[in-house]
């Protein structure tokens, strides 16, 4: 189980460069809403993941692929919705001190708390997307 932690974690690190990517489009360079942002870049993600997951870390030979992705998806909305919930708790009650924004050269107008934030939602957005897919999604 740890070695497919290790290569669900490496995908989904290609996962969090792509919906950072997206995020960062859509939310600073198009100017939409930073939530249908960070969702955009989460969903674009997650399908990127599920079928290199599919292939690499799971082995999956499951010929309904259409109903694995798509409880790759639900599980993957899940875990939207925990990372959207933490983004928020943890952008609102936790921001960087200004010293901290100095120290790490960050902007004041708050521009890189909701970064910080979300990489602190993808880490406990994964633990959640790892263990549900590994019991529910391709152990089926």
């Amino acid at each position: 189980m740890l070695l497919k932690f290790i290569k669900f974690g490496t995908i989904g690190f290609t996962g969090m460069l792509i919906d950072f990517s997206i995020t960062y489009l859509l939310k600073e360079k198009l100017k939409l809403n930073k939530y249908f942002a960070n969702s955009a870049g989460f969903i674009i993600a997650a399908s990127s993941n599920y079928f290199l997951n599919r292939i690499w870390t799971f082995h999956s030979h499951n010929s309904h692929v259409f109903l694995e992705y798509s409880g790759f998806l639900i599980i993957s909305v899940i875990g939207l919705l925990i990372n959207n919930g933490f983004l928020y708790l943890i952008e609102k009650n936790f921001s960087l001190s200004k010293s901290a924004k100095k120290h790490f050269k960050l902007t004041i107008n708050g521009k890189y708390d909701f970064y910080f934030a979300k990489l602190c939602a993808i880490v406990i957005t994964t633990i959640w997307n790892f263990f549900a897919n590994y019991f529910i999604t391709f152990n089926l």
